[in-house]
């Protein structure tokens, strides 16, 4: 029998990023106890996982660096479409010094967060494609500083001093799926928070 590919989402990994947690949100907010999610590397692998059956959705954050080019393939190179929208915080983030760095160089951190914080202290900034792989790479003493999650450094009392406490942002969030929900016409929440605004 062939799987279900609707309750396949894919999303960008490794354990415990925020598009992990925020995919298991969107999930437990449609009732969707049955849905796998699947960790990928990158966004392109998810949209040949979608279009080869592997996958039926993908979810990203709008702000990653690639989401543009995503949208864009998506469209044009698999007629993918974005079939939904939401607003979710991310997890607390922090900047994190290991101990034993008295005057550290480099930062680590992924490069939609480069403007969440004051990072001119580091003379050397390195791109990485999430915050848990950064978290990785100050548990292995490649970088003196990351831009990770606050909880990184609570798991692993100390190892890290908190230079900047960050706390949470509320990121928009893309839904890819393979049936398109727009006819042509706008698709909104007609009673969405934003409107009680304009009110």
């Amino acid at each position: 029998m062939e799987q279900r590919r609707s309750l396949r989402f894919a999303t960008l990994g490794p354990a415990g990023t925020n598009h992990e947690l925020v995919t298991r949100r969107y999930l437990a907010f449609h009732g969707l106890e049955d849905a796998e999610v699947v960790l990928i590397d990158d966004f392109f692998e998810g949209l040949a996982m979608m279009d080869d059956g592997r996958a039926g959705f993908m979810v990203q954050v709008a702000v990653h660096p690639d989401c543009a080019d995503v949208v864009s393939r998506a469209h044009f190179d698999y007629g993918i479409r974005i079939i939904d929208t939401f607003i979710s915080p991310s997890r607390e983030l922090a900047i994190l010094t290991r101990v034993e760095v008295t005057e550290p160089r480099t930062l680590a951190l992924q490069p939609a967060t480069r403007g969440y914080a004051d990072i001119s202290a580091w003379s050397d900034h390195v791109p990485v494609s999430s915050i848990m792989r950064i978290a990785e790479g100050l548990l292995e003493g490649r970088y003196d500083s990351g831009l990770t999650t606050l909880e990184f450094a609570e798991r692993h009392p100390g190892r890290f001093r908190v230079d900047t406490v960050i706390g949470t942002v509320d990121d928009p969030w893309l839904v890819f799926g393979v049936e398109r929900v727009s006819t042509g016409g706008l698709v909104a929440w007609p009673e969405s928070p934003g409107r009680r605004q304009f009110r």
